[in-house]
């Protein structure tokens, strides 16, 4: 498969719900710390030996940490972006109409953005200021803040499938579930000893969770017994920025880590860790697993490159 070269350092990648071959890439420059950021819509190409089709580039005056696609209009993504706002586009419209919308609650860097999967109406976001927000397209301001967490919050991510439930990665070592329906967290785990920088729901089951640690493990969890995880996934070298679960398969996952590296696991058996990609030449700090096409991994890093590839081939095979 091809490689997209971004300009920028690459930080979070994430696949279309509504078109098996376009993704969005969100960079920042600098590796983050200071200057601008850019984030490009690509269409995989028809042929492998094809480059890649650029559709579109917005450019912001700070880095984007994340992106997310709407689950309801195909056109539509939400940035997160480090001044603090969450930057909303529409891919319908000429670039001088866009962004649509700039929503600038946060006072600190937003880390992570993620669209609810079963209303499809609402995201949510995290940020460096310790506090989720939850948000809906049609509402100028936040509806809710959540503010438990003592130190950052490094992502919020909706369950699968109950639409009022999210879970949270933080800082401060611990994971929290919460229902935007009760005043309060339901449920706090104190999942490892160093920060957690990544969570995600199994997609089908949706009482199993993944963290993924600066501890250089993975763990999944099950919220009914989280005294102790379901498993221990180590075999990454340094932190895990990353950790998603596949769309396809209940017990596969997918990591990416500070070591370079993509890690492919099977939680269920007993030597976890089945494939491990050592395609980036920087910080690996964006995985994601297509929704559409089974077994279609993409990740981006520090590198400012882009791989796509079939889980079982050679990111780097043309």
């Amino acid at each position: 498969m091809p490689v997209f070269k971004t300009p920028f350092n690459g930080y979070s990648v994430k696949f279309s719900p509504f078109y098996e071959s376009r993704l969005a890439v969100a960079t920042a420059q600098n590796f983050g710390i200071l200057g601008n950021g850019r984030l490009h819509i690509l269409d995989l190409p028809p042929t492998p030996s094809s480059p890649f089709v650029e559709l579109a580039s917005f450019d912001t005056a700070d880095g984007v940490y994340d992106v997310a696609w709407s689950e309801s209009h195909d056109s539509l993504l939400v940035a997160a972006v480090a001044d603090g706002s969450l930057k909303i586009y529409d891919l319908s419209l000429p670039p001088t109409s866009n962004p649509i919308r700039s929503l600038h609650e946060h006072s600190r860097e937003v880390q992570s953005v993620d669209y609810n999967p079963v209303r499809r109406d609402s995201f949510i976001s995290s940020s460096w200021d310790d506090s989720i927000k939850l948000w809906t397209l049609d509402r100028p301001t936040s509806i809710r803040s959540f503010q438990e967490h003592a130190y950052c919050v490094y992502a919020a991510v909706w369950n699968p499938r109950h639409a009022d439930v999210f879970a949270s990665a933080s800082g401060d070592c611990t994971l929290r579930v919460w229902d935007v329906r009760e005043p309060g967290s339901t449920m706090v785990v104190a999942a490892h000893e160093f920060e957690i920088l990544s969570c995600d729901w199994n997609k089908y089951d949706d009482c199993v969770i993944a963290t993924a640690s600066v501890d250089k493990s993975v763990r999944v969890w099950d919220i009914r017994t989280y005294r102790t995880p379901l498993a221990v996934l180590n075999g990454h070298g340094y932190a895990v920025r990353k950790v998603k679960f596949s769309p396809h398969n209940r017990s596969f996952l997918v990591s990416c880590s500070y070591d370079m590296t993509v890690c492919a696991w099977d939680y269920m058996v007993e030597d976890a860790r089945i494939g491990q990609y050592g395609h980036h030449t920087e910080f690996a700090v964006g995985v994601d697993m297509s929704v559409l096409v089974e077994g279609l991994i993409a990740s981006t890093g520090w590198d400012e490159l882009v791989y796509v590839w079939q889980y079982g081939t050679d990111p780097r095979a043309p």
